[in-house]
């Protein structure tokens, strides 16, 4: 961590110090931000120089997520090659509370549902809900043949847990096994799958998107438009959300980061016909999150506490 970085931290501890502990109980953890700081630049600088678990493919999937840092699910690897390779390790940073809610709507359409993860990239994200009791089969167009040659591999190729998830190298138009539930997160930027998942019938289709628009090819980053609007009948939203990554999540907290735009993303959930009335509970009982979500949490309360600050007439 630069000196620039580490005075920040200990003027934000300090201010936050000056205007007492009652008053603002909420931003408690901030008063260890040097430590913690520190302690996430060693995970950033290890996944950097590839002494992170998470490039061993020979490791248990436990272990290469552990201390997985949030900066790598938000930016890709310095010494990755664009021209050769998609995301290191995936397009976005999940939440654990959201694919426990997949997880959950998923049990309530077969005892033993089937998910078929579309576009899985190394097979991360379909991972993690795999862990959440399901039976995930990750469908990855092959390199060579495959419908979508523009769609480059992850700088990790493999990152998945063989103890609860399948990937098969196919096309999706060969899919041949039946599934309950499409998983379809990051379908390939302007393409418009849809119309091929459906000729499976899935009891439930999810949905993981951005309308963020590419700023080199003036089109969608994910899909088309009509991909996650335009059904078949039969088909009905049953549960949509987003989540917020604001601009400049870390580089406004910690000024050595980079700096990054404002981003949503969305996740849609359509139920075939009998399915509309299932439901989840709100909120979900308690449990433990991913480890990245730390960051996460401290980078959203550090970015409150600035706009506290200034709301109090300090410079930050």
């Amino acid at each position: 961590m630069s000196p620039r970085t580490a005075s920040l931290c200990a003027l934000m501890s300090l201010r936050l110090n000056l205007l007492g502990d009652f008053m603002i109980p909420q931003f408690e953890p901030l008063r260890h931000m040097e430590t913690f700081s520190d302690a996430m630049f060693n995970r950033i600088i290890a996944f950097q120089e590839r002494q992170h678990a998470a490039w061993n493919e020979s490791l248990p999937f436990a272990e290469r997520i552990k201390d997985l840092p949030l900066h790598a699910l938000v930016f890709s690897n310095p010494d990755r090659d664009p021209a050769k390779f998609g995301p290191t390790v995936a397009p976005y940073f999940p939440l654990r509370d959201e694919w426990r809610k997949i997880a959950l709507y998923a049990r309530q359409v077969a005892d033993a549902p089937v998910v078929c993860d579309l576009h899985p990239g190394n097979g991360f994200l379909g991972s993690l809900l795999a862990r959440e009791g399901l039976k995930v089969i990750g469908v990855r167009e092959p390199q060579v043949g495959g419908n979508h040659p523009a769609a480059k591999p992850n700088q990790i190729r493999n990152f998945y847990d063989s103890d609860c998830y399948e990937m098969r190298e196919q096309v999706i138009t060969a899919i041949d096994f039946p599934f309950d539930v499409a998983f379809s997160s990051w379908m390939p930027a302007g393409q418009n799958d849809t119309p091929e998942i459906a000729k499976h019938r899935p009891k439930l289709i999810v949905y993981v998107h951005t309308k963020h628009v590419n700023e080199e090819t003036g089109g969608p980053q994910t899909g088309t438009p009509e991909a996650y609007t335009d059904l078949p009948d039969g088909y009905q939203l049953i549960h949509e959300w987003g989540v917020l990554r604001p601009e400049n999540l870390f580089h406004d907290v910690w000024p050595d980061l980079t700096p990054s735009i404002e981003e949503t993303r969305y996740v849609k959930i359509y139920a075939d016909e009998g399915y509309y009335d299932i439901d989840i509970p709100d909120p979900l009982p308690p449990a433990p999150p991913y480890d990245w979500e730390q960051e996460l949490e401290m980078a959203l309360l550090a970015l409150q506490a600035q706009e506290h600050l200034r709301s109090q007439g300090m410079q930050v």
